[in-house]
């Protein structure tokens, strides 16, 4: 029986990041862009639903919604699975939760900052795949004078496969909770020491501990596990079809290339007095094709 529970499941992490705010803001500390005089010193927890003006379409649900002392906004989330659209998701979250304020501001330069920090947990994310960094920020970036970057919105994508320990010197914060997400699981053993020598990451270690998990929370962090694993399978398949769909697609347009070269070269036959007997021998066409020539 394994001691401790995967972190990178839905139930794990809510419970992780969702109900300790100590360990969410040791979290955006660490791994977030954040000015050095403005670190987040506390914050209070928001509902992850995020409302839309159309009381018709469904609620996107993030995993953890908060803001800090500094009124500041931030959503954290955890994802398994990945397609085209959720880059596209993110931005529309942060961009709802920006906007959003105005309910309560009545200036727009009374609007504060949105960040959202994404732990990805997939194999060749596509829209990364050519970047050697595992972390991918995104800001408000002024084309012809990238030094003029605002900060209103945020987007950071931790790309947790990219992700290389270190293995000696000294680990700063955002090692040890990088380490957390890529080195705990059902299957870990032996917990490097560091980890328990550092007061949240120990906590956290703690909270995942297997044997603290009533048996009904556990069934549900199967069932959640299991449709992680299930999503990401579809997705594979849905990959691999799509592939085959563009081989099949390039052998049609390959057909179809050498046909239109089969038809000029019996054309050219034609032309040079051969009988549709002779052209039908060396390149398999009808009667009926040849005639039309």
């Amino acid at each position: 029986m394994s001691k401790y529970l995967d972190p990178k499941v839905d139930l794990t992490f809510k419970k992780v990041f969702g109900e300790h705010k100590n360990l969410v803001i040791s979290l955006l500390n660490s791994l977030l862009p954040l000015p050095k005089n403005h670190i987040i010193e506390s914050i209070e927890y928001l509902s992850p639903e995020q409302i839309p003006e159309n009381p018709g379409k469904k609620y996107s649900i993030v995993d953890v919604k908060c803001k800090d002392n500094f009124e500041r906004y931030f959503i954290v989330e955890m994802q398994t699975y990945w397609n085209s659209a959720y880059f596209y998701r993110t931005l529309y979250n942060v961009t709802k939760l920006y906007s959003s304020q105005l309910e309560t501001a009545e200036q727009f330069n009374q609007l504060h900052n949105v960040y959202a920090l994404s732990l990805v947990d997939v194999n060749k994310i596509p829209d990364f795949q050519d970047f050697e960094e595992y972390i991918q920020t995104y800001y408000i970036t002024n084309k012809q004078h990238p030094e003029d970057t605002k900060d209103a919105i945020v987007m950071s994508f931790v790309d947790l496969r990219k992700y290389k320990p270190i293995t000696h010197g000294e680990k700063l914060l955002k090692d040890l909770w990088l380490q957390f997400f890529t080195q705990i699981n059902e299957a870990t053993k032996v917990v490097d020491q560091d980890m328990f020598n550092n007061k949240d990451i120990s906590q956290a270690l703690s909270i995942l501990q297997r044997s603290a998990y009533t048996e009904a929370e556990l069934a549900s962090y199967e069932k959640s596990r299991l449709n992680q694993i299930t999503e990401r399978s579809a997705l594979q398949v849905e990959r691999e079809e799509g592939r085959e769909e563009g081989r099949e697609e390039g052998r049609k347009e390959e057909r179809s290339k050498a046909y239109q070269e089969k038809l000029e070269m019996a054309r050219k036959m034609k032309i040079d007095g051969l009988t549709c007997d002779m052209i039908i021998k060396y390149l398999d066409l009808s009667i009926e094709e040849i005639e039309k020539l």
